[in-house]
């Protein structure tokens, strides 16, 4: 996919994003793919036929991304986010996953949910959208007429010290590649990809009752391979100047030596790398593109995913005859999304992704920080849904102390004899 002028190029590189995530978010709405519903599905009723359809989409991205970039077909090292750094952000990914998970349980869903449901009508999701976007914006951006962002004021001087400089990229393959001494990282993950995918694919058809749902199945597969899409996309996409192939991102930087004029440059050359979907950093940049007045130097990959995925869902919902409004059911209801709300918007940020970003593109690329992420996100989410659970059950007898130790000690972090509840 080589273009003659930058702007062809970028042009197509976002009509692309465009309409795979259309066919995204109609997808998911038509699935009702719901990564906290998977988990509420495990917690609550012993269901995992969702989970493992969010395992066989990572297991779909993960194949693809491992043989593809075996072929030289995708770079997922020089990604953005940075999946693969040198750097592992582990307590950004750990606590900020866990503040996803939680915020995602109070909030009825994910970041990519909170846009299904704005497509199908839920006037709630639009005030969780707000949220998101205004703290994912300053957590990255300065305040008005200052230096400052919500990250720098709020973690960097203490998270930014733990964090763990390695001597080779954070993916499972390139760890054991240089811990072995072996300098073919390429193949090794190739290896390490097949081999997690190909458990992560025993462990979601050994089920009978999966192999029988038609909808998870097909989530899975679509979403698997529209994340893939995404990676082939960014990472193909390229202009011929002076008898030299670019791709989109090293253009930019050459900006000055090759381009006549600034006609149709970007704002930044980051959001030019390759890359695949992830939501709460773009829903973020939304917020920026509506306060610049809709500057088209901000239309990035991740900003057109957001519109796409909402406009995917709204023609499902339409097509479907789905389409309801829905309100907040009371005060406590409000209160619950906009705490969820915020809890993402900080916890998306500072883990470099959410469920779909690190939980299903930043996992086909194997990287620990996506893992430790993953985890993470489905620990706060798990350990809230307990919590809750008790407290409704009890009532005022469980108090929020006596309702976390019981929660842990059914989830085996605790030993049996710190109970304070019987277990329900």
């Amino acid at each position: 996919m080589i273009f003659e002028s930058f702007v062809e190029s970028h042009s197509f590189f976002l009509w692309s994003t465009l309409i795979i995530s259309i066919i995204l978010g109609a997808v998911v709405n038509k699935t009702n793919f719901c990564t906290m519903g998977a988990v509420s599905d495990m917690v609550n009723m012993s269901d995992y036929g969702r989970f493992r359809a969010w395992l066989l989409a990572i297991a779909v991205a993960t194949i693809g991304v491992s043989i593809l970039e075996y072929m030289g077909m995708i770079n997922a090292t020089d990604a953005f986010p940075p999946y693969r750094g040198t750097q592992l952000i582990y307590i950004e990914n750990i606590l900020g996953g866990v503040l996803f998970g939680i915020g995602m349980t109070f909030a009825s869903g994910c970041g990519n949910k909170t846009l299904i449901r704005i497509g199908g009508g839920n006037i709630k999701s639009v005030f969780v959208f707000i949220i998101i976007a205004i703290i994912a914006f300053y957590m990255t951006s300065p305040f008005p007429d200052s230096d400052k962002t919500l990250y720098s004021v709020l973690f960097y001087d203490w998270v930014n010290p733990l964090a763990v400089s390695l001597d080779s990229n954070q993916d499972v393959g390139a760890i054991i590649s240089h811990a072995i001494g072996n300098e073919d990282a390429v193949t090794l993950r190739l290896i390490t990809g097949l081999l997690v995918a190909s458990i992560m694919l025993f462990y979601v058809f050994k089920a009978a009752d999966f192999r029988s749902s038609k909808d998870n199945i097909l989530a899975g597969l679509m979403i698997g391979l529209v994340i893939l899409s995404a990676w082939y996309i960014s990472s193909n996409i390229g202009i011929i100047a002076e008898d030299e192939n670019y791709s989109l991102s090293d253009y930019y930087a050459e900006w000055d030596m090759l381009a006549e004029d600034d006609e149709g440059k970007p704002a930044t050359g980051r959001a030019l790398n390759p890359q695949s979907f992830t939501f709460v950093n773009p829903i973020g940049q939304t917020y920026g593109y509506v306060k610049d007045r809709f500057d088209p130097t901000l239309l990035t990959f991740g900003l057109v995913s957001v519109f796409g995925v909402i406009l995917g869902s709204l023609l499902w919902s339409l097509i479907s005859r789905s389409f309801r409004i829905e309100w907040f059911a009371d005060l406590r209801d409000l209160r619950n999304h906009l705490l969820g709300a915020t809890l993402m918007g900080f916890g998306g940020v500072l883990a470099l992704g959410c469920t779909i970003g690190q939980g299903i593109t930043g996992m086909s690329t194997l990287a620990l920080g996506s893992i430790l992420t993953f985890i993470s996100i489905i620990f706060g989410s798990a350990l809230t849904m307990k919590i809750q659970y008790y407290k409704i059950v009890y009532e005022e007898e469980a108090s929020f102390g006596k309702a976390f130790i019981t929660s842990l000690v059914d989830m085996r972090l605790l030993p049996s004899s710190m109970r304070k509840l019987d277990a329900v």
